[in-house]
C-alpha cells in the first residue's frame, strides 16, 4: 500500500491515491489540477522514504472537486452570576481534493483511475 503525508493549511495529512480529503481552503478553481510539493513522508510497499523536513522529488498531484462550508461550530461563553451570555457560530471554508497520483523522483508510485467521492453512489433500483 503506498502512502504518503503531506503539509497543506498548516496541518499534516496522510493521503492515498483514489480517495478524496478535506483541506483548509486553496485558492484554485474548480476541476483544476495541483501539485503539492510539500511532502513529510512516502511509504511505498514497506520501503520509507523520510524528509528533512520535504521529500526531495516527491510530489502528490490531486484535482479540487469542490469548494465547500464545514460543519458548524457553536462557541457558547457563558459567566455565572453576571447575566453574560455569548452565542456565535462557526463555519470554515474547506476545499475537496481528490488525488489522483504519488510520485517520487518522476517515476509514478501510485496513480488512480477515478476517485470514489461519498454521497455519488447510484442507485439501480431507482430505475
Amino acid at each position: 500500500m503506498t502512502y504518503a503525508i503531506i503539509e497543506t493549511g498548516g496541518k499534516q495529512l496522510r493521503v492515498e491515491s483514489g480517495r478524496f480529503y478535506d483541506v483548509e481552503l486553496l485558492p484554485v478553481e474548480p476541476e483544476e489540477t495541483i501539485t503539492i510539493e510539500k511532502v513529510l513522508l512516502v511509504n511505498h510497499d514497506g520501503s520509507v522514504h523520510v524528509g528533512q523536513p520535504f521529500v526531495e522529488g516527491a510530489t502528490i498531484e490531486a484535482r479540487v472537486l469542490q469548494h465547500r462550508r464545514g460543519r458548524k461550530v457553536i462557541v457558547y461563553k457563558m459567566k455565572p452570576k453576571k447575566k453574560t451570555r455569548k452565542k456565535r457560530g462557526h463555519r470554515q471554508e474547506i476545499t475537496r481534493l481528490a488525488i489522483e497520483s504519488i510520485t517520487l523522483n518522476g517515476g509514478v508510485l501510485s496513480q488512480s483511475s477515478e476517485p470514489t467521492v461519498a454521497g455519488d453512489t447510484t442507485t439501480e433500483a431507482a430505475e
